[in-house]
Order: C-alpha cells, then structure tokens, then sequence
C-alpha cells in the first residue's frame, strides 16, 4: 500500500472511532434515576442499586446509560425531572422514593417504573395490588413507616421515666409524615406518653428543632424517616450528641454518628433489589407480572458510648437483640 493511501486510511479509521462510540452510546438502554435528596448524600443508595443492576448483568456506561436526576431536598422539583425523563424517552424510570414515585406515576403510563418506597404502595395509589401490581408500574417497599412506632417504644425502654417524647418529620413530603405521625401518636398513647410533632425541611430549622426540644423538656426524639432526615442522620446524630438528646432513627449511620439508637429496615438491600428489578425490565419482563417485593429484614444498633455519656442503662435483653452494639 502507497504510504499516502495507507495515512487516508488511518485518518478514516480515526474519524470512525468517535462516530462509532457515540453510536454505540446512542444504542444503549437509558434508565431514569429520579429521586429527592442528593447526589452526596444518597451515594450508599445508588451504589446498591447499581450493584442490583450489576447482578443482572448491566453496567453503567458500559451496556446501560442511568440517567441521574436529584431534588436535592425539593420535592416540588420532581414532577419537571419526571416529565424530562418521559420526554427524553427512558427505557426505565427508577422512583426511589415516595415524593419521586408519585411523580413518575402522573409522569407517565407507559414507561415501565420501578420505586422504592418505605410506606405501603397500594394506601398510595401507586400500585392496585402487592401480588399483581398491573400497569406500567412495581417496585420495593420497606419498613420505613411500619416500625418508626417500634423506635419510640425502644426509646420509652430505655427512658422508662421520660413522659415526652417528640417526633420529627418532613412536612414537604406529606404523605410520608401523615403516616408517620399517625402511627407514632398512637404508639405514644399505648405507653401513656406526651408527644410533640417537629417539623424541619431543611437544614436551616434544626438550630429552632433543638431549642424546641429543650423548651419542651423531651426526654427523647425519634426521627420519622423519608429521604430528607434520612439524608441528614449523620448531621441529625452530631446535633443530638452536643444537645445531649437520647434519639432514635431509622438507618445504622445515625448510632454510627453519634445517635442512641437506630432500628430500620436495611435501605441498602432495598436498593439493590430495585436495581434487579430494573435489570429484569430491562431483559424485557413487564412491572404488571413483578410482584412488589417487601424488604422485611430489620436491624437495630445500639451506641453504647453515648448510652452512657447520657446516663442510660441498657438492660441486657435489649442489647442482645441488637445487630451490632457501638463502642
């Protein structure tokens, strides 16, 4: 070959590789990751749910492109990110939380969504039915809502003479604090308790939070969950720490943090069977024949450091229930 036809050939080759990457870019199934805290704060969560959709054999940027959308905390955010989603096409929407699955599910009727939510799905109106879900729409849901009772009763355990407690929700996702506050309220009167409801959105009322929480001479608080306290536990538990407040909330890096108590179902594996489900969309399965998957498993880890730096005993039978004890 005559070296300026081979240098043609090269340069063509060249040319083709960046066409070729792209086409093979444009070809890739995109999925739709939409949810309403942030990036930083949610890294565990989306590294298991790419774990999920590893199992079933799809890596980002390699055979699938996810598509990243966060409300960073403003849930008023998420019906645009839904509706972008729609238009831009993907094959599958992952809604992995309750603000942000209600959104896909008004976003759309077609595109195959897959949540995870921590509240029941069919009091939702996000599924007709666990066992056969229907329409484009299944998921994963976990205890969130079901035991925040079960984490005020680990706090009456431990402070048997405290007669206050509070519970702090997030106001901005509605549905999840009208539960909670139903479900810990009625827990509250069984063990004959004064409850106080706080309300923070944003990191800005936690400084008015802790006043509170002196002015009302609460013994305890327990964290109602969603994906805006969740987001903010480890900061929740420092607060806690310095105010010395016994507290309770949902996921282990509360007591790693600093916080009494967490009891809550593992968020982690809940993600990860999301990201299965998506995969199994992806392979070609319909959400109408995926039965929703519940996430049972719960954990509970003590922090015995800050137990007794608060002055609280905790009896035996409680510390060898708990799945790890923090020291």
């Amino acid at each position: 070959m005559r070296r300026r036809e081979f240098i043609k050939v090269i340069t063509a080759s060249a040319a083709a590789w960046p066409i070729a990457a792209r086409a093979q870019q444009a070809a890739m199934p995109a999925v739709g990751f939409i949810n309403s805290a942030s990036a930083q704060n949610y890294a565990r969560q989306s590294a298991a749910f790419l774990k999920g959709l590893g199992e079933i054999g799809y890596v980002d940027g390699r055979n699938v492109a996810v598509e990243y959308r966060w409300a960073d905390g403003q849930n008023d955010r998420l019906p645009a990110m839904a509706a972008d989603l729609v238009h831009r096409q993907v094959s599958v929407i992952a809604a992995t939380t309750t603000p942000a699955a209600l959104a896909a599910k008004s976003a759309t009727t077609t595109i195959p969504i897959i949540f995870e939510v921590g509240s029941d799905p069919v009091q939702l109106g996000i599924v007709s039915s666990l066992s056969r879900p229907g329409g484009n729409v299944t998921g994963v849901t976990q205890l969130g809502i079901a035991v925040a009772p079960k984490r005020l009763e680990l706090l009456h355990e431990l402070l048997p003479t405290a007669r206050v407690m509070a519970l702090l929700v997030d106001p901005t996702d509605p549905t999840n604090a009208k539960t909670t506050v139903s479900e810990v309220s009625a827990a509250a009167h069984t063990f004959g308790l004064q409850l106080h409801v706080l309300n923070a959105s944003n990191e800005s009322d936690f400084t008015g939070v802790f006043a509170k929480l002196i002015q009302l001479g609460a013994g305890g608080l327990v964290l109602g969950g969603g994906s805006f306290l969740t987001s903010h536990e480890e900061q929740l538990a420092a607060l806690t720490v310095r105010h010395a407040v016994p507290a309770a909330s949902e996921h282990r890096e509360f007591a790693a943090a600093g916080g009494l108590l967490s009891y809550g179902s593992d968020i982690t594996n809940a993600y990860r069977l999301t990201g299965i489900y998506t995969g199994r969309i992806l392979k070609g399965e319909k959400p109408a024949d995926l039965p929703v998957q519940q996430s049972t498993k719960v954990e509970l880890f003590l922090n015995l450091k800050t137990a007794k730096a608060l002055g609280i005993t905790v009896p035996l039978p409680l510390s060898g229930r708990a799945d790890e004890l923090i020291e």
